[in-house]
């Protein structure tokens, strides 16, 4: 601990050269010591005198640096016993060391990093056009800086919707004019919207059990009654929700590849879900994360093609098919919902970052995006196909589930716990019980994404969460049919 009456060394360097002035660079090295906690609370400055000769500078410039530190209550004078740091620092932490990110318990990924053996949820890495997207990005920052000189469209630039509306008339057989496309920064932004649009809060939603969490929450968070409705080997059980809330006024559904499950969507069960939609003036939101990645086969249409698609809001993101890091995804409203959502939009929560929208409008123009997608569908199958190969040597009770594999693992065993041991040896599954609503009858396993498992990380990732599951577990469950 920092003796309160020994005097601060400090490491102010002086550029002569600078365009900033002498007093301003002195008064900037202080302050940034002081919030930084280089000088602690309690810390004694060293006299102005001393400070001057350090720094070959006039008492005068140490005596006003100073002042102004002390004007922003930073410093204080002390008499005879100098100027000190002070004890309480404007906008300092609070002094407790609680955390305060339990509401992000609810995710499962580690933040802000390159992708993690077995994470959930991310792209392959090694496979973003990391050249070309730069090259277009670039372009896009300086058309941004030269030809805007107002606000943004807060549904998004023109070219990119229209671009979006070719692309999905392509990929997922929805018609959809530009103006009913609303850009965003991704699923959560495009389920707010659309919740909010609708007018759900006070009133009750079907959502998939086991499903997304992050769903699940944002129901909660808004004041929605949420319905867990289950998910067998069709994908959601429409007769099931019909009879536990028939007047629900939204449902939440992944039908091109279930998550976490991986199926999709039956046309008997598409058809029960739109059906009573449509008979009872409800919507559904389709939750479309990955339904142009399918790898085993044809990718399904959307929800939001044909007969019907008059009552789907259909959601898309970028964060699985490119990068998280782009912050882009979409919304294509049904025509009588478009106006309200473009107002939610446009008051709450507009489009973000027009430059990488611009970039992201090229990148479709240009063909880019569907040989992306075309590389990623052959790399994917490859990578699963591969992981699967060889874990199943040592797993019995493995199976695929769309881009994932499911370890299945024993009732009772405490898969977040293991999950949580995993991250220790820097491999990142994901706990299957998490995506369950009761735990009392949540499925215990490990959710392993295969994208970012290459040829140099592919034997000790796998060998390494086979030692984890046998060692913490000591047996393994056999696969049941959902």
């Amino acid at each position: 601990m920092t003796d309160p009456n020994e005097e601060a060394t400090l490491q102010i360097k002086i550029d002569r050269g600078s365009k900033v002035g002498i007093g301003e660079q002195i008064y900037a090295g202080l302050r940034g010591a002081i919030l930084s906690g280089v000088l602690s609370s309690g810390a004694r400055l060293p006299s102005g005198r001393d400070l001057a000769i350090q720094l070959g500078v006039s008492r005068g410039t140490i005596r006003s640096t100073y002042d102004r530190l002390a004007a922003e209550t930073l410093v204080s004078g002390a008499g005879s016993a100098g100027t000190r740091v002070n004890l309480e620092l404007p906008g300092a932490p609070l002094k407790h060391n609680d955390p305060l990110d339990a509401p992000l318990a609810v995710f499962t990924r580690p933040y802000s990093r390159h992708p993690l053996p077995f994470q959930v949820g991310v792209p392959a890495n090694d496979a973003f056009p990391a050249k070309t997207w730069s090259r277009l990005r670039s372009q896009a920052v300086r058309a941004d800086g030269l030809g805007f000189t107002t606000y943004a469209d807060p549904r998004g630039e023109p070219e990119l919707r229209s671009q979006i509306a070719r692309h999905l008339a392509v990929s997922r057989q929805v018609q959809c004019h530009p103006d009913q496309i609303i850009v965003t920064s991704g699923y959560r932004q495009g389920m707010m919207l659309s919740l909010t649009a609708i007018g759900a809060t006070g009133r009750k939603a079907w959502y998939e059990n086991p499903g997304y969490p992050i769903g699940r929450k944002a129901l909660e968070i808004l004041g929605i009654a949420g319905q867990p409705v289950t998910v067998d080997g069709e994908g959601l059980c429409v007769a099931e929700g019909i009879r536990l809330s028939p007047d629900a006024v939204v449902a939440l559904v992944s039908p091109g590849q279930q998550a976490p499950l991986g199926m999709t969507l039956s046309p008997a069960r598409r058809q029960a879900l739109l059906s009573w939609a449509e008979a009872n003036g409800s919507w559904v939101i389709e939750d479309d994360y990955l339904g142009e990645l399918q790898i085993d086969g044809r990718a399904t249409p959307a929800l939001a093609s044909g007969v019907g698609a008059e009552r789907v809001v259909h959601i898309g993101v970028l964060s699985k098919t490119m990068s998280p890091a782009l912050g882009l995804g979409y919304v294509v409203a049904p025509r009588a919902l478009t106006e309200r959502i473009v107002e939610v939009a446009a008051f709450l929560a507009p489009a973000p970052n027009r430059t990488t929208q611009l970039a992201l409008a090229k990148f479709l123009a240009d063909g880019h995006f569907l040989r992306h997608l075309r590389q990623m569908k052959t790399l994917y199958a490859e990578r699963r196909n591969t992981v699967l190969a060889r874990l199943s040597h040592s797993l019995s009770n493995i199976e695929p589930a769309g881009l994932n594999l499911i370890v299945h693992l024993a009732k009772g065993v405490d898969d977040i716990a293991l999950a949580r041991d995993a991250r220790d040896r820097g491999l990142a599954p994901a706990a299957l019980s998490s995506w369950y609503v009761d735990k009392d009858h949540a499925r215990s396993g490990l959710l392993l994404s295969t994208t970012n498992i290459r040829e140099d990380n592919l034997r000790p990732s796998c060998e390494a969460i086979v030692e984890l599951i046998r060692m913490t577990v000591g047996r393994v469950a056999p696969i049941e049919p959902y």
